[in-house]
Order: C-alpha cells, then structure tokens, then sequence
C-alpha cells in the first residue's frame, strides 16, 4: 500500500494509504455522513468532480454487488453506469468482507474503475477542517509526487487524462459532463408519459417512476422538451453550481410560460425550478449530505428524516411572490423544497427515492402521479 497526501486548499496535508487505483487526482473534498451506502454514493453522479471522505470509520466490510444491468437499461444495484466520485477517503478499510451479495472487495472495484481509495486519513480531523472552514479544493498525491497543489508540471496539465487537474469546482459545468447525450426511453408505451430532465438522475428516481406505471423519456439537460407530447415533467438530481445551467433554466421558464402540467424537481431539480420562480441560489458552508437530515413540511408538524446530498441551497426570501417552501431545513433552517401556490409545480432538495435509504419521504413520487 503505497504512501499518499491529501493536501488541502488551506495546506493542511493528511497521510493515508493507498488502497484504490494510484494516480493523483485533484477535486473538492466533502464529507458523507451516512453509516452505510458507499456503492450507491460513489455511482451517483451528484459526486461528480468530487474526493468523497466517509465519516463512518469501518469501509469496504459488505463489499460491493455486482454490476449487472436490468432488461430496461438501469443497473441491477448501482445508481448510474459508473463511479462518479473522484476519489474515496476513508479512516480504516477492511479488504475482507462478507454480504450475501458481494462479488469483489471495495478495493478491486475501485482499481477496475480507476478511482483512487485512501485509508489511515484521520477523518473526524478532516471533517473538523472542513466544518470549520467550509468545502475547498484537495488533491492526492502519490509518494513519488511533490506535496503541493501548485506542483503539476505543464506535460501534466496538457494530457487529456490530467485536463481538470487545477480547475475550480465552482467553475465547472458538472451537469453537463455527466448529463446523457441521447434521448432514452423506460416503460415506452405504458401509462401516462413523464419527460425526465437527465442533470445526473439517480437510477432509483428512475426506478421509483417506472413503478407508478408511468412512461418515462430522459432527455438531456439543455433539451427543449416544450413541443413534445407528455403529460408531467421531472427535474433531476445532479452535481455542481446550478447557476451553470441557464439552458436548463431558460426551457423550464419556457415551458411554465405555456402550459400548467405538473412539475417535480428532486435535488439541482429542486435549484432549477427555484431559479425559474425568480429564487437566488448559495452555496451551503459544507454542504448536507447524510442519511439523517431531519427537514419539516411548512404548515405542518410532520418532520421526516431524510437522505441528502448537494452543496448549494435555494434562496427562500428571494421567491416569487406565487411561490412558497415547502419544506425546511430543522438543522439550519435552509431551504428543503418550494410549491407553487395554485399550479402543480412542486419540489425537494432532499431524495425521496432515497437509495441506500431511509425511504420516509417517497410519498413525493405518489403526489406526482396523482397530479398527471
């Protein structure tokens, strides 16, 4: 296990081992709180252009499932086709593991994937670092290496495969990147049709949708969906600053321009649609993303304990006067969803889908259905 850096924005450096795919890489580091979930984290594509560390100090013990692939295109256990996620940091890897679905360790599947894994980082410290001063810019460095953000040599910068090596996360279109090139249909020719707005879906959105019976064609991010036959639209989840999707932004204020059919947004879902309502958007400190963000539906006491995942939160003041939120944060008292106040447009930060859990709010899905 070969020695690696993680040296921080702020020159903080932490000292770890390699158990991954060697090769230094270059992102924001941020923090998951959540106990359980890695395979359904690292293949979500909201983690895009990101060093993912785990707080939950065990990491690799159930191992990984296969990757198999469903008649319908979607992944049997993953959330996308592929490890998202630009590096994993943990505090103690086990190589060997035991789950009645396991077919290979952490280890090997992030080798075959090309994805560094780090252990021995002192993640409560490194989490401590990031609270303190917010999400910043990191990089692993391997060994034989310099140990400083500002060592790539001009060979380096200049290979394809080294290309984002020094790029600001903020300055990124991320959605972009990992959005689909190509229109693709689930379900075709059955029930109602939703046309789903691909900035980086989570396959269990997907999943949740095609359950309820209902037809689904993803289409791209920046695809003008408004002359097409359907009767409800959804906004996806995925990665960075939703200020870089003014395509995705100008087609919805297009569509709500023209039409009252039902709107439901899920995460950068959630952001889009408030930017179509006139909303600024922020970008959180450090961030929610955990299996335990407790969020209360105004006007209501019902509190739910949610699944999250985003670094960038809606303005709630700055809505338009038609516009009202739906839920709300109970930690901070950020913003967790909005409603239009008499059309059926409405949304959450949160994930209801949920996967690798809890499912308390997958109710959203069935509002949705109700309101084709």
């Amino acid at each position: 296990m070969r020695d690696v850096t993680l040296v921080l924005q702020d020159g903080t450096t932490f000292k770890g081992k390699s158990f991954g795919y060697e090769k230094n890489v270059y992102g924001e580091v941020v923090f998951n709180t959540a106990m359980m979930g890695y395979p359904e984290s690292l293949t979500d594509p909201s983690y895009a252009g990101q060093l993912l560390t785990i707080t939950y100090p065990l990491v690799g013990n159930y191992g990984v499932p296969p990757f198999s692939v469903e008649p319908d295109g979607l992944a049997t256990f993953m959330e996308s086709d592929r490890i998202y996620a630009k590096a994993l940091i943990v505090s103690d890897y086990t190589e060997n593991y035991s789950h009645w679905n396991a077919c290979e360790s952490l280890g090997d599947w992030l080798k075959r994937e090309q994805v560094p894994g780090v252990t021995g980082i002192d993640t409560r410290q490194l989490t401590k670092v990031l609270r303190e001063h917010g999400v910043m810019m990191g990089k692993l460095v391997f060994s034989d290496s310099a140990v400083s953000l500002g060592s790539v040599s001009e060979n380096q910068a200049n290979d394809s495969s080294e290309a984002d090596v020094t790029e600001d996360y903020g300055s990124v279109n991320w959605v972009e990147r990992v959005s689909c090139k190509d229109i693709i249909t689930y379900n075709e020719g059955t029930g109602k049709r939703v046309v789903l707005v691909d900035c980086g879906v989570k396959q269990n959105i997907i999943r949740c949708l095609v359950r309820r019976g209902v037809e689904v064609v993803r289409v791209p991010w920046n695809y003008d969906y408004t002359d097409m036959a359907f009767d409800g639209l959804f906004l996806a989840n995925g990665p960075g600053d939703p200020d870089r999707c003014v395509a995705a932004v100008d087609i919805l204020k297009k569509q709500m321009s023209i039409s009252r059919k039902p709107i439901c947004g899920i995460c950068m879902g959630n952001q889009l649609l408030g930017k179509a309502a006139g909303a600024g958007i922020y970008k959180l400190k450090y961030g929610h993303r955990s299996h335990n963000q407790p969020v209360r539906e105004v006007g209501t006491n019902r509190c739910y304990v949610t699944s999250q995942n985003h670094g960038y939160a809606v303005d709630a003041a700055t809505l338009g006067k038609e516009w009202r939120e739906l839920f709300v944060n109970m930690n901070d008292g950020s913003n967790e969803g909005i409603r239009h106040q008499t059309n059926p447009w409405f949304s959450s930060q949160f994930h209801p889908e949920a996967c690798s859990g809890p499912v308390d709010t997958e109710f959203m899905f069935d509002r949705f259905i109700e309101a084709l």
